[in-house]
């Protein structure tokens, strides 16, 4: 083979695997349903973002059931076109009191999001559940097991972390859950009366910085994958220059 044929056979295998480095690093970023913001204080209202790219092994998505772990008591779905919501209640083993003299007997335990036309495989859409953590759940992690429904079978993302914290093959959306902020400054009897809205806001724009810092690592991992090729092209005209010679 001559040495120009080398060469150019070494440069464009330099680019190609540096441009699938960088098309990869945003499709490994959403392999999973996923779940943000990834941690959050307890006793806090947030608003939960969950998102899939992908069906069941190609099939179309029709629904999403996330399950509400036990101690969240306050629920709130966000109303998604095209989609239907459904909140499934279960009942208490005892009664709570709310805090304001009222008895709650049941909670939300699932929450089934519906789709009017069904999902393809390789589109991502996000679906929003507000809630508020409990107050004694500093240092936990709270998982969010998620069912998701296909035209052609179904997979369950409702796998914890191994004891080696190796990633599971179908992992549970999860988030952590840290100190209370702010005790004592009645932001949570502020929401109660106003129905969450200034809480809601101030989490959802935690959200979309999670989100945003996600894309950021995407970002960073696909330039690497171009910084590969574009070494290798230079390794080739150097090699060429020095046949040359």
């Amino acid at each position: 083979m001559r040495p120009i044929a080398r060469t150019t056979i070494t440069a464009v295998t330099a680019l190609g695997a540096g441009a699938l480095l960088a098309l990869a690093a945003p499709v490994a970023a959403h392999a999973h349903v996923t779940v943000t913001p990834g941690s959050t204080a307890a006793g806090a209202y947030t608003v939960l973002t969950f998102s899939s790219a992908h069906g069941c092994e190609g099939s179309p998505t029709t629904a999403f059931t996330v399950d509400i772990p036990e101690g969240v008591m306050s629920v709130a779905p966000t109303v998604k076109p095209g989609w239907t919501v459904e909140k499934v209640m279960v009942e208490l083993d005892e009664p709570i009191d709310d805090g304001h003299g009222n008895e709650i007997t049941e909670r939300v335990g699932q929450v089934v999001y519906t789709a009017g036309t069904p999902l393809a495989d390789g589109y991502r859409d996000t679906l929003e559940i507000q809630l508020r953590l409990p107050d004694d759940a500093a240092g936990e992690r709270l998982e969010f097991p998620v069912l998701q429904t296909c035209e052609v079978g179904e997979t369950a993302w409702n796998e914890s972390p191994a004891a080696d914290g190796s990633e599971p093959e179908h992992p549970a959306p999860a988030i952590e859950i840290t100190e209370a902020e702010g005790a004592g400054d009645g932001h949570g009897d502020a929401a109660d009366s106003a129905g969450h809205d200034a809480s809601a806001a101030d989490v959802e724009a935690e959200a979309t910085a999670a989100s945003e810092g996600g894309d950021v690592i995407a970002r960073v991992l696909g330039i690497a994958g171009l910084t590969v090729g574009v070494v290798g092209v230079v390794l080739a005209v150097n090699a060429r220059r020095g046949t040359k010679a």
